[in-house]
């Protein structure tokens, strides 16, 4: 369930979202240089636009997968390898957050993410926890 945060009464309700940008590094790696830096201008764009309407609140591209560090605790071990956990096609390669009044805003940011043209884009809300007393 999702739980609206809400600063005092008389401010709008807002929602953080996490835009999770998957990709294929392998296509990435076929990229020329050319197109790697129109992508990169196009990430510059994305963020100022999120500045612009207000919803930016952070965002990182990730180094690539084999830099990863997998770390699992099992029967009170900590098993450490290197690189990513899962084989998977395509991989977490950065992220936004970004706080709206809905699902729905939140979703018109993320399709206008370059990720989305070339990967796909996941949206979730982030978990409110409630302070305690």
């Amino acid at each position: 369930m999702v739980v609206p945060a809400t600063r005092n009464p008389n401010e709008r309700t807002l929602v953080q979202y996490m835009i999770l940008i998957y990709s294929d590094p392998a296509e990435m790696q076929q990229q020329s240089e050319s197109e790697q830096r129109q992508m990169v201008g196009e990430y510059m764009a994305y963020s100022e636009s999120l500045r612009q309407a207000g919803v930016y609140q952070s965002g990182e591209g990730l180094e690539p997968p084999s830099t990863a560090t997998t770390v699992r605790v099992r029967d009170g071990k900590q098993l450490i390898s290197d690189g990513p956990f899962a084989e998977t096609r395509e991989v977490l390669g950065g992220f936004y957050l970004i706080e709206c009044e809905s699902l729905d805003d939140a979703l018109t940011h993320a399709a206008a993410c370059p990720g989305a043209r070339h990967g796909s884009v996941e949206v979730r809300p982030v978990m409110q926890i409630p302070a305690r007393t």
